[in-house]
């Protein structure tokens, strides 16, 4: 027997089977259509998951940056409010006589009458 043998099929030219073509041919370009529509639908999923995420995560950082500027206001707030009540307790003494007779002996070196002062050295 020979290795190869060769198959001669004809084709029936019959209505049916050119029906039988078209409809699958019709099938085919179903296919196609509809992986084209489906490979359409993901890039533009990607695209739109893209910019989604972009967005979220430019957003978090925004406000971790927000954040971050908040605990630095109110952490100068605070030392603010601290040197106000300082200002404030320093207002208080300044309307007193006693308060600013000593800041003017201690910073002018003014003296009561009959009063000697001694400027003693800090030692350095």
């Amino acid at each position: 027997m020979s290795a190869v043998r060769k198959k001669n099929v004809t084709q029936l030219q019959s209505t049916y089977m050119e029906k039988y073509k078209q409809q699958e041919q019709a099938i085919q370009v179903k296919r196609k259509g509809l992986i084209r529509r489906l490979i359409a639908f993901f890039v533009l999923v990607a695209i739109i998951s893209y910019g989604l995420i972009t967005m979220v995560v430019s957003q978090h950082k925004t406000m971790n940056e927000k954040v971050a500027e908040k605990e630095q206001l109110q952490e100068q707030l605070t030392a603010l409010k601290d040197e106000q009540v300082l200002l404030e307790e320093e207002v208080v003494k300044l309307n007193s006589d006693e308060y600013i007779e000593k800041i003017i002996r201690r910073d002018y070196f003014l003296s009561k009458e009959g009063e000697i002062i001694f400027k003693v050295g800090d030692g350095s």
